[in-house]
């Protein structure tokens, strides 16, 4: 069980610490579930509300505030000092020493000897693991695949051919890395190419036709430290590859379809949907359920609200809102019209009598 002082707990977040009484560290907990070795997390008003009931000794604070009879750290960015405390009590899922005696392992494939290869992994002819890096059990690599050092890959991975994974990177359950892109092209023009040619009507009769699949020969590469939550999947590209860039966060259960190039820096939150040949820009934030159109350009520091329609390209430093999304002042401009059309509305509702009036008397007279 891992151990620590108040005064290191102190040094490790940067804090300030006040300190009524010795406490020994344990864990770290909300208020009301802390024991007398527990850390309190206090990071809002209602937490520090709570410490009036914990068992906890010992507390860690924003800045300024202060407990009587309680041990306080007070720490300016509370978020920041809770990430760094996480850090020193997680421990990561046991992976077995060595190669698995159940690991399929070909013999072209080059694995570092100090990697850690979990039981039922089948890496492929070609592939690369790099130093230090953990695959945990039923994980699949491909064929000529290349995967850094000191990555961790957890349980159900998949991985395709060719796909290159950099360093430090976490990969969670089922992600799925450089399945065929969603491509297809029909004998002769469909619905949606005739839409597009006599201005989003469709006046042909269609028949049944023939849809034929186009191959993938792209891949997909992953940059340095770039973590992809559960079942995620990044298509392989057409021709060239879908990128990722350095330090790009990708949430559970995302879709990036082919020929995307995502930037670096970019945290991509959870049910994003990015069509094909995309290009995100650095440091661009995609809320939950917001979806993107193929082909389209979103500039880098921009953010794209929850539940976002992107129909169309947005620049830089953008923020972008709505369905279709528009930028956010014009999307406050329509909700500030649309209020004033719904008092238009009552105020004419109201005077609608005297108005029939008024014309009822004028043919009359």
């Amino acid at each position: 069980m891992k151990k620590f002082s108040v005064e290191e707990i102190s040094q490790i977040v940067g804090g300030m610490l006040t300190k009524a009484q010795d406490a020994e560290i344990t864990m770290i907990a909300p208020p009301l579930l802390c024991d007398e070795n527990m850390l309190a997390l206090a990071l809002g008003e209602e937490e520090i509300n709570n410490l009036a009931k914990t068992k906890a000794k010992a507390a860690l604070v924003p800045l300024g505030v202060n407990i009587d009879g309680m041990t306080t750290i007070e720490v300016e960015r509370p978020r920041l000092a809770m990430m760094k405390l996480l850090t020193l009590f997680y421990e990561e899922p046991r992976v077995n020493d060595g190669y698995h005696p159940t690991a399929v392992i070909h013999p072209e494939a080059q694995v570092a000897e100090n990697a850690q290869i979990g039981a039922n992994v089948v890496i492929s002819k070609g592939a690369v693991i790099g130093e230090h890096t953990k695959i945990l059990p039923n994980s699949y690599i491909g064929n000529n695949a290349k995967i850094g050092n000191n990555c961790f890959f957890h349980a159900g991975v998949n991985i395709g051919d060719r796909v290159v994974v950099g360093n430090d990177c976490i990969l969670h359950h089922g992600v799925s890395l450089g399945a065929d892109g969603f491509s297809f092209v029909t004998e002769n023009p469909n619905n949606i190419e005739q839409a597009r040619k006599d201005g989003g009507e469709i006046k042909e009769e269609n028949t049944e036709q023939k849809i034929f699949k186009i191959p993938s020969l792209g891949s997909v590469v992953v940059g340095n430290n770039v973590e992809i939550g559960a079942n995620t999947t990044i298509d392989r590209g057409t021709i060239e590859n879908t990128t990722i860039g350095d330090n790009t966060k990708i949430d559970d259960l995302v879709m990036i379809g082919h020929n995307c190039r995502i930037g670096q820096g970019c945290m991509i939150v959870s049910q994003v949907g990015i069509a094909g040949s995309c290009v995100i820009g650095d440091r661009v934030v995609i809320a939950g359920q917001a979806g993107l159109a193929d082909h389209i350009h979103i500039g880098n520091d921009s953010i794209i609200a929850a539940k976002a329609g992107v129909s169309k390209s947005f620049p830089e430093k953008s923020i972008v809102v709505g369905i279709p999304a528009v930028p956010r002042k014009e999307f406050i401009k329509q909700l500030k019209t649309m209020k004033d059309a719904g008092d238009l509305i009552a105020n004419f509702k109201k005077y609608e009598p005297l108005l029939r009036s008024f014309l009822e008397d004028s043919e009359e007279n």
